[in-house]
């Protein structure tokens, strides 16, 4: 998960080319209105009683009169057909708000804090504390991310009572909001769906939920666990199911992590990464499919694909929770992670392609698999897609700057579409599956949702799992009437983060 200066930059692509790539898509993309326009000039051109006579008309009647029954029963059966469609046709599923938690300022640390209270653990060999360090400086977390009491207090107190108040003080903070945003009342959520995958207590956090906010006895109620950060991906597509068969009913997606019993004081550097990079946070949302949330809601849900590479044993254990030789418990990364993402990514966006990708892009990639596979063109790359010309916005998941890179490389994003998932990782650190929520509200913070829009959510997992979301926006989301936790502070970013920070935090004897 370290990050290592780009010694090769990406070719530009010329400026002719790029222009000759722009015409071509708008040709293929306007195809139909450049065969129509002129095909309807045509018909237009000729005498309209040459086209329709009483003679013609009378003839029509004549054989409409001869094949009554026939006539009848077509129109019958596309009656009863249009009526079953409409009646079996997905609900459109939309997000009428989300909420993401701020914690309060008393839990805010520096990097600097981490490295003192790693020092005084006691815990850490000189060598790993170095290690963090330098971890830390590569990192692209900022100074002002958030972590537990359980864990900023020497030495950590990772017991359940601890675990359970850190989760209370996310999960409430954050429904709160979002109820107060919205005005819906708790008796009228049908659905509650809640995702932590490292803390899974006994009652649930779905049940503290249901405690908390005394929802109603049939409540239908969901708690994922163990499934990474890719989880509140999952979770849209559970309740999006749902909702298919609960007509009239609010879904509330609760996306969360827990820190306390996760920070890890052995020496395994496999292990001591995710000190480094997670930190405190956690998203609410509501969904519904009432026709009448239409008009109020931000989005409408599109798409949702999901990829698992469990099968291969090298994907499934480049995450994976385990105690070390000295019995403390953390969270293993292989150094295989970055590969297997990036397999699991290219499996995701082939299935994905087919439904966002315009048919220009769709035609491109048809090509030159069709000269690879069949003419035998081995020298021919690959042709990646250009998902620009999908989606208007990107939510990458904030996992870690070599994440980012290795994503921004692979999609050939440019800076400003990379910028949510850059600041998101400065200013909150890596929240797990609630950080592509924290993308999205930069987003709206920043005034960048038009009416139309259309945004991509990517989100990776253990497992391993990638697992995208497509949303629309149904309206412009205006800053100035936004309640979230950017607001405040979001005429201070877009900020610079340096390759590796220098002199930033000094080196910290034991």
């Amino acid at each position: 998960m370290t990050d290592q200066n780009n010694s090769n930059p990406k070719p530009k692509i010329p400026l002719k080319l790029k222009y000759v790539k722009l015409g071509y898509h708008y040709l293929i993309s306007n195809a139909i209105y450049l065969i129509l326009i002129p095909l309807s000039i045509m018909i237009s051109s000729a005498p309209l009683q040459t086209l329709i006579t009483n003679k013609n008309l009378e003839i029509v009647w004549n054989i409409m009169k001869l094949n009554y029954m026939a006539v009848v029963s077509c129109l019958a059966l596309l009656i009863i057909l249009g009526t079953v469609y409409f009646m079996n046709r997905p609900k459109p599923v939309y997000l009428v708000d989300f909420a993401c938690c701020k914690p309060d300022s008393a839990r805010k640390v520096t990097k600097m804090t981490c490295m003192e209270r790693i020092v005084l653990y006691g815990t850490f060999t000189q060598q790993n504390i170095e290690f963090q360090r330098k971890i830390f400086e590569r990192s692209g977390v900022g100074d002002a991310t958030y972590l537990p009491e359980s864990v900023i207090q020497v030495p950590p107190n990772p017991t359940i009572s601890e675990a359970r108040k850190e989760a209370e003080n996310v999960m409430y903070a954050s429904i709160d909001e979002v109820l107060g945003k919205t005005g819906v009342s708790t008796k009228e959520i049908g659905v509650l769906i809640v995702n932590c995958s490292l803390f899974n207590p006994l009652p649930s956090l779905s049940a503290m939920i249901v405690n908390r906010y005394k929802l109603r006895g049939n409540i239908i109620t969901y708690n994922l666990g163990g499934m990474g950060c890719s989880a509140g991906l999952i979770s849209m597509d559970l309740a999006r199911d749902l909702l298919q068969v609960h007509p009239n009913s609010y879904a509330l997606v609760v996306s969360m992590e827990s820190i306390t019993q996760n920070w890890y004081c052995g020496n395994n550097r496999s292990m001591l990464i995710p000190n480094c990079l997670f930190r405190m946070g956690g998203a609410a949302i509501l969904l519904s499919n009432k026709c009448r949330d239409r008009n109020r809601s931000k989005y409408c849900l599109m798409h949702v694909v999901r990829t698992h590479k469990g099968a291969d044993d090298k994907s499934y254990r480049c995450a994976y929770q385990q105690e070390d030789e000295d019995g403390y418990r953390g969270v293993t990364l292989s150094k295989d992670l970055m590969a297997v993402a990036g397999e699991a990514l290219k499996t995701n966006i082939t299935t994905l392609g087919p439904l966002v990708l315009p048919i220009s892009e769709q035609l491109l990639f048809l090509a030159t698999l069709v000269a690879k596979k069949i003419f035998r063109f081995h020298k021919i790359k690959p042709y990646i897609p250009d998902f620009k010309l999908a989606f208007e916005h990107f939510c990458i998941h904030a996992g870690g700057r070599a994440v980012l890179e290795e994503l921004e490389k692979n999609l050939e994003l440019p800076p400003l579409l990379m910028e949510p998932s850059r600041m998101t990782l400065y200013r909150f650190g890596n929240t797990s599956s609630s950080s592509l929520w924290y993308e999205l509200a930069y987003l709206e913070a920043k005034g960048r949702i038009k009416k139309g829009d259309r945004i991509w959510q990517i989100g990776f997992g253990s497992g391993f799992k990638c697992n995208s979301a497509v949303w629309r926006s149904l309206h412009r989301v205006d800053p100035c009437k936004e309640k979230n936790p950017w607001v405040d502070e979001i005429h201070e970013f877009p900020v610079h983060v340096p390759q590796v920070a220098t002199n930033i935090m000094p080196t910290i004897g034991s």
